[in-house]
């Protein structure tokens, strides 16, 4: 089955498919919080000889429901799937969220969409509710459980420092360029990828020819510049490298662009996918006075860079980076 075509468990007896422990949420980011409900979903199901079901959404709910405006997303969808499996599930189900969906009554969506899976244990998070208006709470879900022969168990919030780790807390983190803390809370770097591209070829006239990448659609940081891990598309390993996202004001402003010096690097690496995990924020973006000054200013991130990323265990995967923690010492001098 397709894992984004929900259409042949639509139908049809619950005794078609084996019992099944399920949770249900949006995902996005797959952080600590999601972390934990999948991972205790799975050890449910593997205690009671179920299978072990992610019932996710796309678009995000946000996108269909009140002004139609959704927030970035932290993981595209694909990205998102590879999370959620390597995390021992079975299978990840994607329902279209249209209106229709979101109107459905609480007992309706069980019937349509959890009945068809022999759905026997819901695993649902802290704040978890479905339906109409968000009716679906945990009470009612209980209710339903035992009209429907389902157990529902609730897990409490994951937290961070005092505070519940969440996505829209990672948003705010990674929006204000704290990458730091936005990987504490996903257990792995903030990330975007996209096929390296033709810059305007001035990082090769510095002596520091970058990786361009398309603006990918998922969340950016804010301009500026970070010490980043990367990934090539047949290169072995992880690159270390400096990322510059940013609109180039030495050279008189441009649109918005993510351009990456790779350390150790080279070669033609143009249409490869290059993928970045973002590990610290080195500093703002700046116009210097002229190359010279901003030749001086990225050797100084470049070193910083080094110092800050040798500290940095990725793992034996190629994606997610594993962060471990890491200080570069005296930031980068602004010019």
């Amino acid at each position: 089955m397709s894992a984004t075509d929900l259409s042949p468990f639509s139908t049809g007896a619950a005794g078609k498919h084996p019992p099944a422990a399920l949770t249900i949420g949006n995902f996005d980011g797959v952080h600590l919080g999601h972390q934990a409900l999948i991972r205790r979903t799975r050890d449910v199901a593997r205690a009671r000889g179920e299978r072990c079901l992610v019932l996710t959404f796309w678009p995000h709910p946000r996108a269909v429901l009140g002004s139609g405006q959704a927030p970035p997303p932290l993981t595209s969808r694909e990205e998102r799937r590879r999370r959620i499996l390597a995390l021992g599930v079975d299978e990840v189900l994607e329902l279209p969220f249209t209106p229709a969906l979101a109107i459905t009554a609480p007992e309706e969506f069980v019937r349509q969409q959890l009945m068809p899976l022999n759905v026997r244990d819901l695993l649902i998070g802290h704040d978890f509710s479905l339906g109409r208006g968000r009716s679906g709470g945990p009470d009612v879900l209980r209710g339903l459980g035992e009209k429907y022969s389902f157990g529902v168990e609730q897990l409490a919030p994951v937290l961070h420092l005092g505070s519940i780790v969440s996505s829209s807390r990672i948003r705010r983190c990674v929006a204000e360029g704290d990458v730091e803390t936005a990987a504490a809370l996903l257990g792995t770097f903030h990330s975007c990828e996209g096929p390296i591209a033709h810059g305007m070829g001035r990082g090769t006239g510095l002596g520091f020819p970058t990786a361009n990448i398309a603006l990918p659609d998922t969340l950016l940081p804010p301009p500026g510049v970070y010490a980043t891990l990367a990934r090539v598309d047949g290169l072995p390993g992880t690159q270390q490298a400096v990322t510059n996202i940013g609109h180039n004001p030495t050279f008189g402003g441009a649109a918005l662009s993510v351009e990456s010096f790779l350390l150790d690097a080279h070669g033609d690496l143009y249409g490869r996918t290059l993928r970045l995990g973002f590990v610290a924020r080195l500093r703002e973006e700046r116009r210097f006075d002229g190359p010279e000054a901003l030749m001086r200013q990225i050797t100084q991130d470049v070193a910083c860079a080094r110092r800050l990323l040798a500290a940095v265990r990725p793992t034996a995967d190629e994606m997610p980076l594993q962060p471990c923690p890491a200080s570069c010492g005296a930031p980068a001098e602004e010019a």
